[in-house]
Parts: structure tokens; sequence; C-alpha cells
């Protein structure tokens, strides 16, 4: 028979007493109800706020789509996916109240990038993204810049101002202040020729001539080229993706340099606007009339307005629905 060691008892009886109080301890209960609550059950299918959110994911996620050579738009960049992060969004909405405003998303990137393309032109921006672009050139109608300007300001709106070397040269503080707005400059060649006309050499002049200069006096190295009166060969576009820069034509053409009226300005672009779109001018008196107008309108067809890189980059701009449910 084994001898129970009695002088050990009272340590043992200790202990199990410390036990006992610390499990029927409240701040022991309240740490481990604490656990629970902090916990979600994100693979729950009897959780309503969980159920809410899986339904969004049937509306709101979307497949990324490549960048390609369009047989009609010629290259086209691409566009993010999107998709709901169903684990992050129920922790965001804990507390049971489902709202769509604190989703939470995660881009996905398409396989093929604008850069993977060969060399061609660019029309439009994708055209599930609800974005358009101002394209301004710019080789004369000084008169008219600084009203633009203050309009594009007021708006907080920024463009694309492709900008001719030798005007550049020629004004040089008109060419800062567009820089020191925010906008973004582009090469419009050097001094405005034919550019379809031209021999490899001479393109290749035009373009660096212009870019020199561009960036001598704005610090700004252009990566889109817009090619007078919109003339281009194939060599062309190749020279300038030789120099970095991707060739950008238009979408919706103002034709202001006609002199229409603000009005006719625009009607021309309201009716032809879509995501997407890139809408060429230039400073004259009446695009500085219509530019207040015309970016309350496009605003009000619930699309944005941004540089040409903000127009071609694949970021996924989403449309969330206000809505709260209880």
């Amino acid at each position: 028979m084994d001898v129970i060691n009695t002088k050990h008892l009272p340590g043992l009886g200790l202990i199990a007493i410390l036990a006992i109080l610390i499990v029927n301890n409240p701040y022991t209960t309240l740490y481990l109800n604490g656990l629970v609550n902090d916990s979600y059950p994100v693979d729950s299918p009897s959780d309503a706020l969980y159920q809410q959110i899986v339904r969004a994911t049937e509306k709101y996620d979307a497949q990324p789509q490549d960048a390609k050579i369009d047989r009609v738009w010629k290259a086209m960049p691409g566009y993010n996916g999107v998709k709901v992060d169903i684990k992050a969004s129920y922790k965001k909405m804990k507390g049971g109240i489902f709202d769509t405003r604190k989703l939470v998303f995660k881009q996905i990137p398409p396989k093929v990038h604008l850069d993977d393309l060969p060399p061609a032109p660019i029309y439009r921006a994708h055209p599930d993204k609800p974005m358009v672009g101002f394209l301004i050139n710019v080789a004369w109608g000084n008169e008219y810049l600084p009203q633009m300007l203050s309009t594009l300001k007021k708006h907080n709106v920024k463009a694309t101002f492709f900008l001719e070397g030798r005007w550049v040269k020629e004004n040089p503080d008109l060419a800062k202040m567009i820089a020191a707005d925010g906008h973004e400059v582009g090469n419009h060649s050097y001094s405005h020729p034919k550019m379809e006309m031209l021999g490899e050499g001479k393109v290749r002049e035009e373009l660096l001539k212009t870019n020199e200069i561009i960036e001598a006096t704005t610090g700004e190295k252009p990566v889109w080229f817009g090619p007078p009166s919109g003339g281009f060969r194939d060599k062309t576009v190749q020279i300038a993706s030789e120099l970095d820069m991707k060739t950008v034509m238009w979408t919706v053409d103002t034709i202001d340099w006609q002199k229409p009226s603000p009005e006719t300005i625009i009607d021309r672009v309201m009716t032809k606007v879509h995501p997407g779109a890139m809408i060429l001018m230039h400073p004259t008196d009446s695009t500085a009339k219509a530019l207040d107008p015309l970016i309350k309108q496009i605003r009000e067809k619930n699309l944005r307005i941004g540089t040409v890189t903000k127009l071609m980059d694949e970021e996924h701009i989403l449309k969330i629905d206000q809505q709260i449910e209880k």
C-alpha cells in the first residue's frame, strides 16, 4: 500500500483553491466573453450580415479585362477586375448592419497591359471606365488660356495639354503656368508639320526637340504624343514608342478651330461623350466660354474628368449604391 505524503497536502489544496478562484473570477469571464464577441463567423451560412455581403459579390464582382488591339479603336488599355473582400467587409461592418459604403474591395489586375501591346495609336480609354479626358492642343490662342485654366481650377479638373515645342520656347511663362496648375503636358511636335509626310530622321528630330524644350521649361517629361492635325504613319508611332511615348488621337472632336458658338461645342461633345472618351479642344474664345457648362454637364452624366494618364490607368472605378440595410 502506497503511503500518501501528508506534508504536500496543504500545497495541493492551495493550488485547487486558486484554480477555482481564477475560473470563477468575473474578469476571466469578461475576457472569455470578449474573445467570443470579437470573433466573426465568416463561413457561417446562417449569419444574416455575412449572407448580405455574399450577395453583394454577385452585383459588384467583375473580371479583369486585358489590354488589346481593337479593330476600330486600335490600342486599348486593360481594366482591373474587382472582388468584394468578404472577410474584411464583415469585420468592418461588425455590429450587424449591412452598409454598401463599408464594403472592402480588392483590385485584380489584368494579365495584358497597355505597355505589353505593339506600338499603335490610342483613340479612347476602356469603355467601362466612367471617366473622360480633355486633350488641349496648344500652338496658339494665348489670350484664352488664362480663362480656361481658371475654369479648370474652379472645378478641380486636370487636363492634358499637348504643347508645340516652338510655342513653349516663345511662351515659357504660360507653359510653366499650365504645369504649375497640375496639368499634364504632352508632345505636339516642334513646328506643327504634317508628320505623315516626314522622313524618319525628321520625325525623330521634331519629337526630341519638343521633349527637350518642354522638360527644360516645365520639368515634365512628356509620355504622350499628339500628332498635329492627327497626321501620322506607322513609323511615326514606332518612333514615338522608341522615345517612350504613346501616340494619342481623340474620340470626340469639338472642331473649335472653326470658331463655332459655345452652344455648338457643348452639343458636339454631349451628344457623343461616353465612358473612356478623349475630347479634343484648343484655346479659343468659344471653348473658353463652353468649358464651364461642359464640365458640369459631363459630371451630371456621372463621368469623372482626368488626364490621359489617369484615363489610361487600369484602376477600376466603382459605382457604389449609397445603401444601408438593417
